[in-house]
C-alpha cells in the first residue's frame, strides 16, 4: 500500500436508489447534514453509486454545493475502503481510514475546528469532555440506538411503510420517546436547577398577583441556557450569588430539568445525528399523523426546539430538508409501555444482560471445567526457541520505544514472540493479516516488517493510539500496512489470520467471532479476566460445556498463554 498524496482527505458516501430514484439513505444524509452545518470544506467528497446508467449531475444536486463533489463506481474504491461500510474517510496518504458513522461525524467536527477553531457551536457538538457518541456501538446501548437502531428503524419504515400499523411508531422511536421523558442529570447541575427554582418563584408570585398561575413554571430556562452556550463568542456571565433562601433548598427537592436536546440541556452530535432521520419519519406519517403523534410528545417538543439552534435551518436549507414546527404538539405525558410494546428497550436490555452473573478468570474457569468432567489440558509450547531478533530490528518495532519499563519489555518481547511464531507458521504470501483492537501497533507493526509479502491491516477504536501506530510504521518506510479507525461490525473485508493481544474482556470474543464468520485463522491472548461481562452481543458463559472442536472444518484457533512462553 504506497503512500498516495492528496490535496484534501476523501470522504465516501453512498448513495441507494429506490424506484430507479438516487438517494442518499440515512447515514449519508447525516453526514452531509453535518458538513453543511460546521460548513466544512475539508473534504474531497466521493459519492459511491452502483447504479448502470450515467447520472452523475443528479447525485451531485443531493448535496449542498459548496462541497467538493465526484461520482465513484463501488468496484473503483481502494482497497481499505472496499473493506469497511460506508461511510468513510480516507485521509491525504491513502494508508488510513475512519469508517463508520459516528466515527466519520467526531472526524468532521475535528477537522472543522482545525480549519476554523473559533466556531464553539461546532466544538460544543462533542459534548462534555468531548464524549459525545464516542463509546462504540458494541456496548454502548446508547451509541447503539442512535448511529444503528433509530437509522435502521426509519430506512426500514420508508422502504415499507405498510409493514407497522399506522398508529405503531417503530420501536426505536418509541425508545427515544421515553428517554427524552426522563429528567436530565448534567455536569454542574445544581447552581441550573436553583436558578429554575428561582425562575419558578417568581413566575408563581407575577402570575399570583394577576390571579392566574401558569402550568409550566420555569418553562424556557433550559432552552435558555442551552442556547447560551452556542454562540460564537460567549461573553462570561457576571457571578451572581442566590439568595439565602434558595441556598438552604435541599438538592433532593430542588426542581429536576426537562430534556431540551437529545442527551440533556445541550444541543450535541447526537441531536444533529436524530434529526433527519425523525425528519424524514415524521416527513412520512403525514396521512394518519394525529394516530401517531399523541404517542410522541416529547419527539415532537425536542424536534421543535431543534429548530431554534443557529444555524440549523441554514443547514437544512443547504441539503434541501424542509423542516416543519408541528401545528400544536400534543400534551406532554409519561405513557408506560404496553404489553408488547418495544419502548423500554434500553431498559430490557439492561436486565437481559444483568440476568446472568458471571465470574471472570483462569481459576473459577478452571474449576468450572473440573465440575462438569472437564481436565483442561495443557499442550507443549509448539516452538518454544523461536525468537525474533530484537537486537537487530529497528528501534521503532522495539515494545522499547513506548517508554515501557524494563520487567514489562521482556514480557511484552514474550507476548509478541508467542503470536508472531504462531502467525509465521500460518501466513502465506498475499495472506491478509488484521491486527484487532491494535492499540499502537505493537503486534502489527511486527507482522508487516516480518511479513512483507503479506497486508497487514491494524483496527483500533482509539484514534491517538492509531495516529501513534501510523508514525511508527511511516518512520520505518513499511509499505504492506494499513490501518483503519471503526468498530469491529463496520470492518467487512476479507482476510485469512485474526490476531488479537489483550483485547480486554468481551472485544477477544467478538473478535473470534468475527474471525470463525469470515472463516479465518485466529490467533489470540485475551486479557481483563475479571472485567468480563455481558454484553449486548454475548451473555456467558457462552456454553454450558465446552464441545469438541475435532470435527471443524474451519481453521482451528489458537491461544496462547498471557505472557512469557
Amino acid at each position: 500500500m504506497k503512500d498516495v498524496k492528496h490535496r484534501h482527505a476523501s470522504l465516501f458516501l453512498e448513495v441507494s436508489c429506490q424506484d430507479e430514484t438516487p438517494r442518499l439513505p440515512l447515514h449519508s444524509s447525516i453526514v452531509v447534514f453535518l458538513l453543511s452545518y460546521c460548513e466544512c470544506k475539508s473534504f474531497k467528497v466521493h459519492l459511491v453509486y452502483s447504479g448502470k446508467s450515467d447520472i452523475s449531475e443528479t447525485l451531485r444536486g443531493l448535496v449542498p454545493e459548496f462541497l467538493d463533489v465526484r461520482v465513484v463506481r463501488s468496484e473503483s474504491l481502494p482497497p481499505l475502503v472496499r473493506g469497511c461500510r460506508l461511510p468513510v474517510v480516507l485521509d491525504e496518504t491513502g494508508r488510513m481510514c475512519r469508517a463508520g458513522l459516528a466515527v466519520v461525524l467526531r472526524h468532521i467536527i475535528n477537522k472543522s475546528l482545525e480549519a476554523e477553531p473559533s466556531r464553539n457551536d461546532v466544538q460544543a457538538l462533542l459534548g462534555f469532555k468531548k464524549t459525545c457518541l464516542k463509546a462504540c456501538a458494541e456496548v454502548s446501548k446508547w451509541t447503539r440506538l442512535c448511529e444503528i437502531g433509530i437509522p435502521s428503524a426509519v430506512e426500514e419504515h420508508l422502504r415499507n411503510p405498510s409493514s407497522l400499523q399506522p398508529q405503531s411508531p417503530p420501536a426505536a422511536i418509541l425508545t427515544l420517546e421515553r428517554r427524552l421523558a426522563e429528567p436530565v442529570k448534567v455536569h454542574n447541575d445544581d447552581k441550573i436547577r436553583r436558578q429554575k427554582l428561582k425562575q419558578m418563584r417568581q413566575n408563581y408570585n407575577h402570575d399570583s398577583a394577576e390571579g392566574s398561575v401558569d402550568s409550566k413554571l420555569g418553562d424556557g430556562l433550559e432552552l435558555k441556557t442551552a442556547l447560551s452556550k452556542l454562540s460564537v463568542a460567549v461573553a462570561p456571565n457576571p457571578t451572581t450569588r442566590e439568595s439565602c433562601e434558595i441556598r438552604k433548598v435541599k438538592t433532593s427537592d430542588l426542581p429536576a430539568l426537562e430534556h431540551v436536546f437529545a442527551e440533556g440541556l445541550y444541543f450535541t452530535l447526537t441531536d444533529v445525528v436524530l434529526l433527519p432521520c425523525i425528519h424524514q419519519y415524521l416527513s412520512s406519517i403525514r396521512s394518519h399523523a394525529a394516530s401517531v403523534l399523541h404517542r410522541l410528545p416529547h419527539l415532537l417538543r425536542w424536534y421543535t426546539r431543534v429548530q431554534e439552534v443557529p444555524g440549523v435551518f441554514r443547514a437544512a436549507e443547504a441539503c434541501r430538508i424542509n423542516l416543519a414546527v408541528p401545528e400544536k404538539p400534543p400534551p406532554l405525558r409519561a405513557e408506560p409501555p404496553v404489553e408488547g410494546d418495544p419502548a423500554g428497550q434500553l431498559e430490557q436490555e439492561d436486565e437481559a444482560t444483568a440476568q446472568l452473573p458471571f465470574v471472570g478468570g483462569p481459576r473459577p474457569t478452571i474449576t468450572k471445567l473440573k465440575e462438569n468432567g472437564i481436565e483442561a489440558a495443557f499442550a507443549r509450547h509448539p516452538c518454544p526457541e523461536w525468537t525474533l531478533p530484537w537486537d537487530s530490528l529497528p528501534d521503532a518495532i522495539n515494545p522499547t520505544e513506548g517508554k515501557m519499563s524494563s520487567v514489562r519489555t521482556v514480557r511484552k518481547r514474550q507476548q509478541l514472540n508467542n503470536l508472531v511464531a504462531m502467525v509465521t507458521q500460518l501466513a502465506k504470501p498475499g495472506y491478509t493479516i488484521v491486527d484487532f483492537c491494535s492499540g499502537t501497533g505493537h503486534v502489527g507493526i511486527v507482522l508487516s516488517h516480518a511479513l512483507p509479502q503479506c497486508q497487514v491491516i491494524l483496527i483500533e477504536n482509539k484514534e491517538e493510539s492509531l495516529i501513534r501506530a501510523h508514525s511508527r510504521s511511516t518512520e520505518l518506510g513499511l509499505e504492506n500496512i494499513g490501518f483503519i479507525q471503526t468498530n469491529l461490525d463496520y470492518f467487512t473485508g476479507p482476510f485469512q489470520i485474526g490476531v488479537a493481544l489483550h483485547a480486554c474482556g468481551v472485544a477477544t470474543d467478538m473478535v473470534m467471532e468475527h474471525c470463525i464468520q469470515a472463516s479465518a485463522a485466529f490467533v489470540v491472548s485475551p486479557c481483563c479476566y475479571g472485567f468480563i461481562q455481558n454484553a449486548i452481543k454475548f451473555t456467558f458463559p457462552r456454553r454450558n460445556t465446552w464441545c469438541c472442536a475435532a470435527s471443524r472444518t474451519k481453521p482451528l484457533p489458537s491461544f496462547l498463554p498471557r505472557g512469557g512462553s
